[in-house]
């Protein structure tokens, strides 16, 4: 996946994490701190207006410590990314069973939760 290649490439760049293997289980880069990061993203186009980012999988085991969300716009311009602690994650997504995950839209109501922190501007420098 093209989108979420980058993704996890411009936000380990971005934020000063370390991207993990592919086999890291339930998160994709850590911090100096060993705090853990899962990256999800989605591309939106004229023809796909979703902003639904992939599912994220065992939500209540507690593998990863941030989700870190990103949507682009169709030129892969950052149009907004938030750093979303684990906890606050059920707040705002819903487990869909014919998925075996959690799915969650990136839309403005994500920032208005106090825990949440934008992190467009880092993303975008």
């Amino acid at each position: 996946n093209p989108t979420g290649d980058y993704a996890e490439w411009l936000v380990s760049t971005a934020l000063g994490l370390t991207l993990e293997t592919n086999s890291a289980k339930g998160f994709d880069a850590t911090d100096s701190q060993g705090l853990r990061y899962q990256i999800k993203s989605r591309r939106v186009t004229p023809e796909n207006k979703s902003t639904q980012l992939g599912v994220i999988r065992n939500l209540d085991g507690k593998d990863f410590d941030f989700l870190v969300a990103v949507i682009f716009n169709a030129d892969w311009q950052v149009r907004c990314a938030a750093k979303i602690p684990h906890q606050v994650g059920p707040l705002l997504a819903t487990y869909r069973p014919h998925v075996n995950g959690h799915t969650m839209h990136l839309r403005p109501s994500v920032f208005d939760n106090p825990s949440v922190e934008d992190v467009s501007h880092e993303l975008r420098s």
